[in-house]
Formats: structure tokens, C-alpha cells, sequence
């Protein structure tokens, strides 16, 4: 009934900071939603999704530099009036919330900074981070404002890579430890989307890490009156936090942890946990009681190709079941999902590891890690499965 998807801010304005859009970008988006809609498929379009053009990196050090906001609402405000009777449904950024995290500086602002030769471990400046951050909220929170004068009917929402943390024990200090991390890495971000003033728990983290932000003044009036219509976010695993540090560590994710021993675990070491994603809906809207949407839920695996062309991922299949059983049951406790929309349905490169043999998709794309291949594409059986599961609205698993 919907498809996620997000506008490249390059077809748009190619270097980021142009007066004038691109024609020929806009008409792409034009041609995209109106096959959709010939369908019946709502758009759900995120404005932002680690894409920033490159040229606002070299001129402002991406969304270090103020600058960015203007660049940032002249664009959405060219995609709101350009599709505003076609798209109803926005995200503004996202997981926004990577900027928290030293991994997030070049993937989500965009920053730069010398030295860095290594996506993964980048150069970090904290203090850039978190004023990018800023800039961000800021942008989001006008973007909201610009989208609900240019059609009171938009819904705009944020967007949150949740990473549901628990303690690895009842011992006080893994309690506090997995507690911060939820403030800092998940909550932070969507207090001040939702309720629109940064948390009381920011303070000490500032503070502690010398990072002291530049506020204008207007700014926090801004962000009080843009808030988001909806919440969404990535749910893919959780994670446990312990003051021990001789536990056995996981790999492949962006917030580390300990090992769960009540949990099996991805070929990359992602801990599957279908009740944590019930766990997790519960605690987002018990905090903000608005609408919810789970944007990104997937599993990544090696897939294998048959000698007859056939590729039996049942454990895809068996993951996102679990996944749905579950969201179903939040349902039943009271949370109001709008929807569900699973990553991604054909295979391609994934963020966080620069694969493409780490699939996700319901389709498969001929093309290994080291870009070998025809582009040729093959449904895997969960295209099939998934196909029914969306055609009984979720009823037959």
C-alpha cells in the first residue's frame, strides 16, 4: 500500500547551493510517483538519506556550516510544492540520530574533516557533530513549517535508526550504562523532533564532552514549532550493554554491545530479536503517544544460487514473520503503527559495510562485492511469500 523511497538532493540541486532546480531531477520524481500512484502505492518519501551533495561538503563542511539549513529548505521547499498532490507522506532526515555516533559525522552531516581516509573510522570532532546536529533539527523543524503552509495534509515525520539496548545483567552499573545509551544514541534525537527542546540529560552529556553549541537567536523557537506529525525509524537488532569488559563483543552494527546469549545472530553477528521490535514500539510510543511507522526492518545474509536459478532465503522469510507476529501483538498492547515498510526490496549496497553480497532484498541483483556481474534479477522466494503477506494485509505468514 506504500513505498519508501527517498529524493536524491543531487537530481535536485546538483551541487546543493544552486538558485534554480534541475528540471530533469524533478521530472524523474514526477514519473516515479505517478507509477505509483497508478497503482494504488502511496509515496513515503524521506528528503534526506545520507545523500547531501558534495559541493556543500567542499564549500561548509556539510552541515557543520549553518549554511546548509538555507540550502536545505529551498530544496524541500522545491519537492513540497513540486509534488504536493502527489505525495502526502515525508520523513525530513534520515536516522538522523547517526549523528550522535563518530560514524555518523561524513554519513549523516556530511563532515569532513582532515585527516579522515576511512568511512568507518573517520577523524571525529564532537563538537562539529553535534552542531551539525543542531543545523539539522533546525532544517527539519522549518521544513515542517514550510511543508504544512505549502498543503496543511502533509504529514511530515522523523526518521530514527533505533538500536534497542539492554542490560547485559540486573548489576546497577549495566542498567545505567544501557540506559544512557538509549538516552544519548535513540532518545535524544526524537525528544527534540517531537517535543521540540532539547532533553534535560543533554546537558551533563555537553558538558562532559566539551561540546558547547551555537545557538541563534529564534532557533529554539523554531524547533518548538516545527514538530513531526509521525515517528518512524530502522529496526534490525538489539544489543546489550555491560560494564564488564571481558564479555564477548558483537560485530556488524553501528552501536556495539555485548553478546545476548538468548539470541541467535546474523551472518554478521546482528542479533535477531523479533520481541525487542514489540519491546521497542511499546517504549517509543509510551514516550510520545503520536503515530509510528517502521520504515527499515531486514536481514542481510549471503544468498545462494541454486543450480536450477532458484534462491531459498526462508530465513529471510522466518525473520520478517517473526518480525510482523510481533508488531502485531503491539497492536494488540495499544500503539497506533501506521505501517511497515521492510529493507530493501531488491539487494544492493549496504551503508554500513560497503557489500553487496550482504543481501537484502526479495530480489536478487547478479553483482558481488567487487562489482562483477550482469545487473540481472531473480526473485528469491521470499518475493513470492511477501507478496501474499502484503495482498492479506499481514494475515497469512
Amino acid at each position: 500500500k506504500c513505498f519508501r523511497t527517498s529524493i536524491a538532493w543531487t537530481r535536485i540541486f546538483p551541487n546543493g547551493d544552486e538558485s534554480e532546480p534541475n528540471e530533469a531531477g524533478l521530472k524523474f520524481y514526477d514519473d516515479l510517483f505517478d507509477e505509483c500512484l497508478k497503482y494504488g502505492i502511496e509515496p513515503v518519501i524521506t528528503i534526506s538519506h545520507y545523500e547531501m551533495p558534495f559541493g556543500l561538503t567542499e564549500k561548509y563542511n556539510g552541515w557543520a556550516g549553518r549554511e546548509v539549513i538555507d540550502c536545505y529548505t529551498r530544496y524541500a521547499e522545491t519537492v513540497f510544492n513540486r509534488y504536493k498532490k502527489k505525495v502526502k507522506y515525508w520523513l525530513t532526515f534520515n536516522e538522523i540520530n547517526v549523528g550522535t555516533m563518530a560514524l555518523g559525522g561524513y554519513l549523516g552531516l556530511g563532515i569532513l574533516n582532515e585527516g579522515t581516509t576511512d568511512f568507518i573510522k573517520q577523524v571525529d570532532v564532537p563538537q562539529l557533530r553535534f552542531q551539525g546536529l543542531h543545523h539539522q533539527f533546525v532544517a527539519s523543524a522549518k521544513a515542517v513549517k514550510l511543508g504544512h503552509a505549502i498543503n496543511p495534509e502533509f504529514k511530515i515525520g522523523c526518521m530514527i535508526a533505533y538500536m534497542t539496548t539492554y542490560p547485559y545483567t540486573c548489576n546497577p552499573d549495566d542498567i545505567l550504562l544501557a540506559q544512557e545509551k538509549m538516552k544519548m544514541h535513540n532518545h535524544f534525537c526524537g525528544d527534540i523532533h517531537v517535543r521540540g527542546e532539547y532533553p534535560y540529560y543533554a546537558k551533563r552529556y555537553f558538558e562532559e564532552n566539551n561540546i558547547e553549541i551555537k545557538i541563534e537567536s529564534g532557533d529554539l523557537e523554531i524547533l518548538k514549532e516545527g514538530t513531526v506529525d509521525y515517528y518512524t525509524f530502522s529496526y534490525y537488532m538489539s544489543s546489550c550493554e555491560s560494564a564488564d569488559p571481558t564479555l564477548e563483543g558483537i560485530g556488524g552494527n553501528l552501536l556495539g554491545g555485548v553478546k545476548n546469549p538468548y539470541l541467535k545472530a546474523s551472518d554478521w553477528g546482528w542479533q535477531i530479536d523479533p520481541k525487542g521490535l514489540r519491546y521497542t514500539l511499546n517504549e517509543i510510543y509510551g514516550r510520545y503517544e503520536i503515530p509510528m511507522m517502521v520504515v527499515e526492518n531486514g536481514f542481510g545474509a549471503f544468498d545462494k544460487v541454486e543450480a536450477d536459478g532458484s534462491i531459498n532465503d526462508a530465513y529471510r522469510i522466518d525473520y520478517l514473520k517473526e518480525h510482523i507476529i510481533q508488531m502485531g501483538e503491539a497492536l494488540k498492547d495499544g500503539v497506533e503503527l501506521w505501517g511497515y515498510t521492510p529493507w530493501g526490496c531488491i539487494d544492493l549496497v549496504s551503508a554500513s559495510t560497503g557489500e553487496m553480497e550482504k543481501r537484502y532484498g526479495f530480489i536478487y541483483v547478479d553483482k558481488d562485492n567487487k562489482g562483477v556481474g550482469t545487473l540481472d534479477r531473480k526473485k528469491k522466494a521470499s518475493f513470492d511469500w511477501y507478496k501474499k503477506v502484503i495482498a492479506t494485509n499481514g494475515e497469512e505468514l
